[in-house]
């Protein structure tokens, strides 16, 4: 029996990631692509994969995918709402919590808005200084509220 927290199944003898796992990943690959700019997404992931010995996994695949490819989009959305604040002052681990957010909330309709958000503090309170989950909160709220499309199931 699996620990109701963990949230973690296995098959055949393996551990099968979580959907928070997953997102902790595709964070951590969307904050690399920063540092990797002459590769391209399938790259990175694949280097990521072998140096770290992780599993492939859609969710991480799909959601690193979808920013990489609408980085410039997703960086409109942020930058139109962080008012008074220019992307480049917005630190590197702030950024790649909003991006992996915005995408979620805006360009993929797999994660409820709310629930997005709330990964986003909390991949914050883990990866990022004490301010930053209050300050990713208003930015993502902003861009909830203008840009994220209603969603049946909230």
């Amino acid at each position: 029996m699996h620990d109701r927290k963990d949230c973690a199944a296995t098959l055949y003898g393996e551990r099968i990631m979580n959907r928070r796992e997953a997102r902790e990943i595709a964070f951590q690959l969307i904050y690399e692509m920063d540092f990797h700019k002459d590769e391209d997404y399938l790259e990175i992931y694949a280097n990521a994969r072998s140096a770290r010995e992780l599993e492939d996994n859609d969710f991480v695949r799909e959601t690193f995918a979808g920013v990489y490819e609408n980085r410039e989009k997703i960086d409109e959305m942020i930058s139109s709402c962080a008012v008074g604040w220019k992307l480049d002052r917005i630190s590197a681990v702030t950024l790649a919590i909003m991006r992996l957010s915005v995408y979620e909330m805006v360009l993929s309709d797999d994660v409820p808005v709310n629930v997005s958000m709330n990964e986003a503090v909390e991949l914050a309170k883990k990866f990022d200084e004490d301010s930053a989950p209050s300050f990713i909160n208003g930015i993502l709220n902003k861009v909830a509220k203008e840009y994220a499309p209603k969603k049946d199931n909230e």
